[in-house]
């Protein structure tokens, strides 16, 4: 999933972006291709709006990137689109259990959030688990989907095994992600969107497919090689290794980003009767139905002390207000970056991707025949 843990030093390779495409243009686009691979319309736009939204505001490893994952998992039927919807097979007035019948994470996932968002108004908290789904995209979009309606959202996943546990040698969990959406005034928001790993898989994916035209080796702490030994050597990781949880090694706080993933794992897989942990298939193989468990919460703070929105704009204003430490020249909240980079695609008239992003977009185009995307003049 997308991560935004570290809003304030997020450089790396979706700076290289230099072709334009209108919003309106990829989402059409999206959709061609998944009604084509089998999608219904409407499962086909609720992906698409994700997939266009994950690029809007920044997360490039998880927009048109993630097409073709999607489309594959469609015509290989390790996930579904026709003929079911998501079902709900428990509830009281503030929880549920809902089984997602293998359909495509994003329909999956409004499902479940709306069901979450309708008892935190009815009951000032609704708390959703899920069984039975495919990857979600970013969990921030789920999150938002509540803040968006005043209440506090949070989202979480299960995800195939990425994670080396501390002091271990295999991968066990997942990058099992957490997102927070808290409202504040005049549609301010905290929007956190983050791994539990020290990167998330989707970033170390897309990393790998710039890396001719990046410096070929990844950061030291990304991951770690067969022996559980923190390594440069992207082939290492994603060979025989794996992803280091959020902190990296013992010696700088690693057991609590395992925490964390494990943290995820109890809300998602065990809690909902999902898979979970080492008995997650891996989603990009496509191994099997990977029957991901998600998590969703609404909360009404109307529920708890009045002037919610107030304190929330107090600390994000003093955050920002903070004096930068030297050679920074300001103080963001999660969330900040992604804004910005709303805007600056708005200015520029839609969104700018890397042209091995496209020429991917285009094959697409060519292997699914449906119209390629059209560039901003």
């Amino acid at each position: 999933m997308a991560d935004s843990s570290n809003p304030s030093k997020r450089k790396d390779v979706e700076s290289m972006d230099n072709i334009t495409i209108a919003r309106e243009e990829i989402r059409a686009f999206c959709v061609r291709c998944l009604e084509k691979a089998g999608a219904t319309t409407s499962h086909a736009c609720a992906m698409a709006d994700l997939l266009v939204a994950a690029d809007y505001r920044g997360h490039f490893s998880h927009g048109l990137n993630r097409l073709e994952s999607y489309l594959d998992g469609l015509r290989l039927s390790t996930m579904t689109s026709v003929g079911t919807e998501p079902e709900v097979v428990k509830e009281t007035a503030a929880t549920a259990l809902v089984d997602g019948h293998n359909l495509l994470g994003a329909v999956v996932g409004n499902f479940s959030m709306d069901l979450a968002i309708q008892k935190a108004k009815e009951s000032g908290i609704g708390w959703v688990s899920t069984r039975g789904s495919n990857h979600f995209g970013i969990a921030s979009w789920y999150s938002m989907r509540a803040s968006n309606q005043g209440l506090l959202g949070m989202a979480f996943t299960n995800t195939s095994p990425k994670m080396v546990p501390t002091r271990a040698r295999k991968q066990t969990l997942g990058t099992n992600p957490i997102s927070v959406a808290a409202p504040a005034n005049n549609g301010d928001s905290m929007v956190l969107d983050m791994a539990t790993t020290v990167v998330a898989m989707g970033k170390f994916r897309y990393y790998d497919k710039m890396k001719k035209t990046v410096n070929a080796e990844i950061p030291l702490g990304w991951g770690v090689d067969q022996d559980g030994k923190p390594t440069t050597d992207r082939e290492q990781v994603l060979k025989d290794g794996g992803l280091m949880p959020l902190g990296g090694a013992e010696e700088t706080s690693g057991y609590k980003g395992y925490g964390l993933g494990m943290m995820v794992e109890i809300f998602c897989g065990i809690l909902s009767g999902s898979a979970y942990a080492h008995h997650v298939p891996n989603w990009v193989l496509h191994e099997g139905h990977p029957n991901i468990g998600h998590c969703f919460v609404a909360i009404d703070p109307a529920a708890f002390a009045p002037g919610f929105t107030d304190r929330m704009s107090d600390l994000l204003d003093h955050c920002r207000d903070l004096e930068p430490a030297e050679g920074e020249t300001e103080v963001l909240v999660p969330g900040d970056p992604e804004k910005r980079h709303m805007a600056t695609c708005d200015r520029q008239g839609g969104i700018a991707y890397t042209s091995k992003t496209i020429e991917s977009a285009d094959n697409l185009a060519r292997k699914y025949g449906v119209e390629p995307l059209a560039r901003v003049a």
